[in-house]
């Protein structure tokens, strides 16, 4: 097993009210998983995505990624499971617009203190993996929203992490484009990378292997997705 929550609860202070986000969520991935999370806006799923990327803590419950209980982590400790242990894509592809794709990918190695060369390797090799060979040393304003999201995809996946989390990864882009990165998606799992996407859009909740949706802070039982 992957990760294994439990009885997670998330609260915030409004005035003197509390704000009940999440209720008692358990919830288990197992290593080359496929899930998606399918919720309204408002339903808790960006905060229960967050929790899983270790990005936030639980008010209440357990949460155990990799084997090692993440629950009470310090922000030190959160900052390097993330860096080794879990890739993120998002709505807007969050790349540094004066660096090129190929400086793009190769970021995260940075902050693990690789060499420049073999960062710059590394991030060729996750650009073709992506299919955009020919675009390594293009500007994030001379690529596609389709390109720039496969870059961030590439970036993601540069240090291997065994969970890649995807936070509405098509909700920018056009048909077309969404298609070509729920493939490449296909593709990391069929791999054996963990995938957990959160999404509203039923077409791209079907495409994953388990489907559970969130409401209200409480997440529902286990719904067949569309791939076997």
């Amino acid at each position: 097993m992957l990760l294994e929550m439990r009885d997670i609860c998330k609260d915030y202070p409004q005035g003197k009210d509390i704000v009940k986000i999440l209720k008692n969520v358990s919830l288990t991935v197992d290593e080359g998983d496929y899930l998606a999370i399918m919720g309204p806006s408002g339903s808790g799923k960006t905060t229960l995505m967050n929790i899983i990327g270790c990005l936030d803590v639980p008010t209440s419950g357990t949460y155990t990624l990799n084997g090692e209980d993440v629950s009470r982590a310090s922000e030190n400790h959160l900052a390097d499971i993330r860096n080794s242990t879990l890739g993120f894509v998002f709505q807007s592809f969050y790349l540094l617009p004066k660096m090129t794709a190929r400086e793009n990918v190769a970021l995260p190695l940075l902050y693990a203190g690789v060499r420049k060369r073999a960062r710059l390797r590394r991030a060729e090799e996750a650009l073709k993996m992506v299919g955009l060979a020919e675009r390594m040393d293009f500007m994030p304003n001379q690529l596609s929203g389709g390109q720039q999201q496969r870059v961030a995809i590439a970036r993601a996946m540069i240090n291997q992490p065994k969970l890649l989390l995807a936070d509405e990864p098509t909700g920018a882009l056009d048909t077309a484009s969404g298609h070509q990165v729920m493939d490449l998606f296909d593709e990391l799992n069929a791999q054996g990378t963990a995938i957990v996407l959160i999404t509203h859009e039923p077409k791209v909740g079907q495409r994953a292997k388990r489907l559970r949706r969130i409401l209200d802070g409480v997440l529902t039982g286990e719904e067949g997705g569309g791939r076997p």
